[in-house]
């Protein structure tokens, strides 16, 4: 008999509060099998090394085999100590953060963690820069320093949302003596502090991990050996579940199995509410036709999101209209208030107002898959039948795909986002803020004025107009489309425990919950 599971998670932005002192070393399992769980997923690691990778899949293992200051508990927004004893703004500015480190922390490798570690993650992450590098979540971070167990963070302009900031992938902590100080670590190898050591590691294949003795913090449960296993298209994910290849699946199934998911039997399915959504993204450097606005308006009149979402997503995402997406401060409907109804007729008068010659040719790129590439025929097709725009379409694998659009190499991409932290900053500073992580060369005084109101409010709920602001702004300008949100689906099957509590929409993958029944 089929178990479903069905979790509802609701993220609140609420208030901030200085982490404590907690952690515990974890104990041993009482677990009678061994051998590892097989986790399934589409997600890739782009590097292992955190100052080269701002990605769901390297993330997802950063958050198991590095430390960072600070982390989150299953189902909390509010971060706790991990790697630090504690942590607090000191005095009433909100520019300067300050964390006391933990004095029994070592690395996988046994040598002591100290201050110094920190300092050094923080420095070399911002100072090596790489192109899909997470530098972009510290906008406001001026300097680092460390004295005896004390890390000093010393900022630019008030932020209430940087010790979420700290708690993420970008705050991975390494040691200084394994990782170069101007360039990634070339070799395929971990050196970090976190509940799991990696084993083994075969490049888009698989990642062996397995408990890390020496690990203290926030997790005070014993983990079990983890293979994860990569794939890359979501049909050879849900082929190597219907073969019993993997026991746990996460990210990214395709919609037609997902939309039958009530007929699979012996599966446990996770149901979450997700903060999981996808733009249409513009590169608005000069020589590309995006550059005109006008143009990128014209796109965000045509679109007809029920038809992606009905067609190429068989209705397992929900149609967005706002930068926020629901279940966060200031989620509006900014698009659907300037563009209610797809109109080719409004597109042309757009166009045709702004002096600009029709079709409009551009080129649109794409993650390699087949649910991206049904999602970027129908674009094709709804732009393209208004015989106002000539759309060229390329399909390139993930890597390089990351690579090319931050180089500017398309005029438009489509690209899938997580929030790093629970918080609707999440949404606003790394997309739509100068130096975002999208490199697509957009910049806006007053959105990133706006960006810097919402950082000072201790309660969330006041920056809720400036957020709103900010959507508006977005809507007018379109330096991006948002196009869905989804849920999240975990499958597990019988035998394993803790699936669950894999994701909870915090941006930190669980794997030590899960075991063997």
């Amino acid at each position: 008999m089929r178990s479903t599971v069905r979790l509802r998670i609701l993220i609140t932005c609420g208030v901030l509060v200085a982490a404590g002192a907690g952690g515990w070393q974890l104990l041993p399992s009482d677990g009678v099998r061994t051998d590892p769980i097989a986790v399934g997923t589409t997600d890739e690691i782009t590097s292992l090394d955190p100052a080269g990778a701002y990605d769901a899949g390297s993330w997802a293992i950063y958050s198991n085999v590095y430390q960072s200051l600070l982390t989150f508990k299953p189902g909390f927004t509010e971060p706790v100590s991990d790697a630090a004893e504690s942590c607090g703004f000191a005095g009433s500015g909100l520019t300067t953060y300050r964390c006391t480190l933990r004095d029994d922390l070592t690395f996988s490798n046994g040598r002591r963690m100290t201050a110094e570690d920190v300092e050094y993650s923080f420095e070399r992450m911002l100072g090596i820069k790489t192109d899909v590098g997470p530098q972009p979540l510290f906008p406001t971070l001026r300097s680092v320093d460390s004295q005896g167990r004390t890390v000093t963070f010393h900022l630019s302009a008030k932020d209430v949302t940087f010790p979420l900031k700290l708690a993420t992938g970008a705050g991975s902590i390494v040691d200084r003596e394994r990782y170069p100080a101007k360039k990634l670590r070339p070799d395929a190898a971990v050196d970090g502090s976190g509940p799991y050591v990696l084993k083994e590691y075969k490049p888009g294949v698989s990642a062996l991990l397995e408990p890390n003795p020496r690990y203290k913090g926030a997790v005070t449960k014993a983990g079990h050996p983890v293979l994860v296993k990569y794939y890359a298209k979501s049909e050879e994910l849900a082929g190597a579940w219907k073969a019993k290849d993997v026991q746990v699946t996460h990210r990214q199934l395709p919609p037609d199995f997902v939309s039958g998911l009530e007929a699979v039997d012996g599966t446990r399915v996770t149901e979450a509410e997700s903060a999981e959504i996808r733009n249409l993204n513009f590169n608005v450097r000069p020589g590309s036709p995006m550059a005109d606005r006008a143009v990128r308006q014209a796109v965000a009149a045509v679109l007809d999101r029920p038809a992606i979402t009905t067609g190429a997503y068989k209705g397992t995402v929900e149609p967005l209209y706002s930068l926020i997406p629901q279940g966060f401060v200031g989620h509006s409907t900014a698009f659907y208030d300037r563009y209610p109804e797809p109109s080719g007729a409004k597109a042309g008068k757009i166009l045709k107002d702004a002096g600009i010659a029709t079709p409009v040719k551009f080129t649109f790129g794409y993650r390699q898959d087949d649910t991206y590439a049904a999602e970027t025929t129908e674009i094709e097709r709804q732009l393209e039948e208004t015989g106002l725009f000539e759309v060229e379409t390329v399909e390139v694998k993930w890597e390089d795909f990351q690579k090319q659009y931050a180089k500017g190499d398309f005029d438009a991409y489509t690209v899938g986002w997580l929030p790093d932290f629970p918080d609707s900053d999440s949404f606003t500073a790394p997309l739509v803020g100068t130096g975002n992580t999208l490199h697509n060369g957009f910049s806006d005084r007053l959105i990133d004025s706006l960006i810097a109101s919402t950082q000072r409010f201790s309660d969330r709920s006041r920056a809720t107009e400036d957020f709103e602001a900010i959507q508006n702004e977005v809507a007018d300008d379109v330096p991006l489309v948002p196009l869905w949100q989804k849920k999240d689906y975990v499958l597990s099957t019988e035998t394993v425990a803790g699936s669950p509590y894999l994701t909870d929409g915090t941006g930190i993958w669980r794997l030590w919950e899960l075991s063997w029944i």
